[in-house]
């Protein structure tokens, strides 16, 4: 024999339910070009920091061999995996001159952080402050 109950649980029936999922999907989508910028700006602490790491390295191994190295393995400088190879790093870094007064590092984005077409390239000398050469 089947008990029925009489007393009705208050809940929230499907309609009202993706009414309110819709408001929040048009808010989150009216409020995501505001939110860009300050996505790319938190990314692009990853490379001012591999860069300094990189700087601290070149400078270091100048102190030993009165020379900046071309070669991250000669610093000992291991650049992390990017998200194309199962990592998290959103950028590819290289050394892309080097001669006896200094050195120029690079890291190039390989995500366009807010999908206009540009990727994000910062770069670091002898002097040790990085520079954003194209912004994203």
């Amino acid at each position: 024999m089947k008990q029925t109950s009489k007393h009705k649980i208050p809940a929230f029936n499907l309609q009202e339910t993706l009414i309110v999922l819709a408001i929040i999907g048009i808010l989150l989508l009216l409020s995501m070009p505001r939110l860009m910028p300050l996505i790319s700006k938190a990314k692009s602490i990853e490379a001012q920091a591999q860069l300094k790491q990189i700087h601290n390295m070149q400078t270091l191994y100048s102190y030993s061999y009165s020379k900046f190295s071309g070669d991250f393995n000669e610093i000992d400088f291991e650049a992390p995996k990017t998200v194309k190879e199962g990592g998290t790093a959103n950028y590819e870094y290289a050394i892309i001159s080097v001669d006896g007064d200094g050195f120029k590092a690079r890291a190039t984005a390989i995500t366009d952080f807010d999908r206009d077409g540009i990727f994000n390239v910062w770069e670091i000398d002898e002097n040790g402050n990085p520079k954003q050469i194209i912004k994203d």
